[in-house]
């Protein structure tokens, strides 16, 4: 095989990779808990093909709910059985998707057979307020537009939103896309290096890129992995510093750089614990008797005794032997 062969071969794969990374990029998404996920928004056609399953189950529930009315509501008033029927209806377009969807927490019928679920914009669960919201933008945009302005709105939205979804602050996720990988490991090596780096310039196409790679490096051969494993780093590189050290493999300066970005991400919505209080430096004052919090306790102060009386007439004292003997 040629040079140029090699080179073509190898310009082939790197344009398929990054084909593949501008395709099925995942959106990030940061959880409740903190924790920046890697999610798949579903697709347009998936997502009509769910509005079409929901539409199917609520035609089926309103003609029984329809046939129920005739048998047994006709014999009413005609006013009242005109308004019983107009709020069986709402309830059977609106109603069923905001209860659906409250109740199994942003699932439908059709979503729940194509694997879709509806959640917040941060990734947590789908409250009612949202559900409420998209439930009267579909009645508009879906049953009384026929789905136009729906379709319209989601091919111009990076994330696939319908105006219910940008009213909500809500978009629609596949949960059967394939299972992203975890973040690669630190190689020690490199460490030092990596906690110094500047990634402000590095964006998620460069990051996705040399994370697909990393994947797939093993499975690709020798030489064509160099070449593009040079290629990725150089193009990483530029929007990095400082340079990577001279002769560091490229996959583990990529490794390196994706280990970190992740790390001051995770850092960076983590909570930031609030200083422990300091210990007084002089003891805080105290009435006596009773120790001041935090130091050890004083012994106690022995309680005034007066000294023994001395009696007025003392005996006389007898001299000793040989001794003085004051006069009596």
């Amino acid at each position: 095989m040629g040079q140029h062969e090699r080179i073509d071969i190898h310009s082939a794969e790197l344009n398929r990779l990054t084909w593949g990374v501008m395709v099925s990029q995942p959106e990030p998404v940061v959880t409740g808990d903190a924790v920046v996920l890697d999610v798949s928004i579903a697709q347009l056609p998936v997502r009509v093909l769910a509005i079409l399953i929901d539409i199917f189950a609520i035609f089926i529930f309103y003609v029984v709910g329809v046939l129920l009315w005739s048998i047994t509501l006709t014999q009413l008033d005609e006013a009242l059985s005109a308004a019983i029927l107009i709020i069986f209806t709402v309830l059977a377009i609106v109603g069923y998707p905001v209860i659906m969807e409250t109740a199994t927490r942003g699932r439908s019928l059709g979503k729940m057979a194509l694997g879709l679920r509806v959640v917040s914009e941060d990734g947590s669960p789908e409250r009612f307020r949202q559900a409420l919201f998209r439930g009267i933008s579909g009645f508009i945009e879906i049953w009384m537009l026929t789905g136009g302005p729906a379709v319209i709105c989601s091919l111009l939205s990076s994330k696939g939103k319908r105006i219910g979804d940008i009213f909500a602050g809500t978009v629609v996720i596949s949960e059967r896309g394939p299972r992203m990988q975890p973040p690669p490991a630190m190689p020690p090596a490199l460490a030092w290096w990596a906690s110094s780096l500047q990634l402000s310039g590095l964006g998620p196409e460069q990051a996705e890129l040399a994370r697909q790679y990393l994947n797939r490096a093993q499975h690709l051969d020798p030489r064509i992995r160099d070449m593009m494993g040079q290629r990725i780093l150089g193009e990483v590189a530029s929007r990095i510093s400082p340079p990577p050290p001279p002769g560091a493999p490229p996959q583990y300066v990529l490794a390196a750089v994706l280990a970190e970005r992740h790390r001051r991400e995770l850092a960076r919505l983590m909570p930031t614990p609030p200083p422990p209080p300091s210990p007084p430096t002089t003891p805080p004052w105290s009435p006596p008797g009773y120790p001041a919090a935090g130091y050890p306790p004083q012994p106690p102060v022995p309680a005034y005794s007066p000294p023994p009386a001395v009696p007025a007439h003392s005996p006389p004292q007898q001299p000793s032997a040989g001794g003085f003997a004051p006069p009596g």
